[in-house]
């Protein structure tokens, strides 16, 4: 069989696009690992392996476990985040048309998405690893946090929300969504059915609608 000479020549552009695909590869193994063994547990040997490189290889990219870990976090959730933040910059439309657009998107990922796993290692290993942790909260928490916020804000300025605590009702906003990541990881097998994240988004959605809405003026 001939052996195709370009795939070990650094000067051809397949060579190039496989070392270009290299860090998203080992990312996307990682995720895989973290979310089977946890992030104490899990051992770069292994994700070298199931990203089918090197450890050596692994570490041209990533020094250490912590680093890798944000990598993940980075690829998995920051884009969101960033989509997130377009949304409610461009969007001319309800406030709270961008809150249910937010949550259900939330949703999805939380029912498509290995990431959903990433908030149950977060709170599993805060205590072990609190670097990691105000890693999160610098990277993922606050900045979800702020976007809710500035929603609740638009709404409220707009006279579409009657005038709430905004820092109290976006982390009542978030519970649920939360609840459900931390759910499908830990207790869905337990409870042996599926958690019915789209019906509980749409049952939270229409408490949020009718605790938002505006008080009417007299009797």
């Amino acid at each position: 069989m001939a052996v195709d000479e370009s795939a070990k020549d650094p000067a051809t552009p397949r060579w190039r696009r496989r070392k270009e695909a290299r860090p998203q590869e080992i990312v996307e193994a990682a995720l895989e690992v973290f979310a089977e063994r946890g992030f104490a547990a899990a051992r770069l040997d292994d994700v070298a392996s199931r990203a089918g490189v090197s450890k050596g290889t692994l570490y041209l990219y990533f020094p250490n476990k912590e680093e890798l870990f944000k990598a993940v976090v980075r690829a998995a959730i920051v884009p969101n985040l960033e989509l997130a933040e377009r949304m409610l910059a461009e969007s001319q439309g309800p406030s709270f048309a961008i809150l249910e657009a937010l949550l259900t998107a939330i949703a999805g990922r939380i029912l498509r998405s290995r990431a959903a796993v990433i908030p149950k290692l977060i709170i599993a290993e805060a205590g072990n690893f609190p670097d990691l942790a105000r890693f999160y909260y610098n990277e993922v928490i606050r900045r979800g946090f702020a976007v809710m916020a500035a929603v609740l804000a638009r709404g409220i300025g707009r006279g579409e929300f009657r005038p709430v605590d905004i820092d109290a009702t976006v982390r009542l906003i978030i519970a649920p969504m939360l609840m459900s990541a931390l759910w499908r990881s830990a207790f869905e097998a337990v409870e042996g059915r599926p958690l019915d994240v789209a019906g509980l988004v749409r049952t939270h959605l229409d408490h949020l609608r009718r605790a938002l809405a505006p008080e009417e003026d007299g009797p």
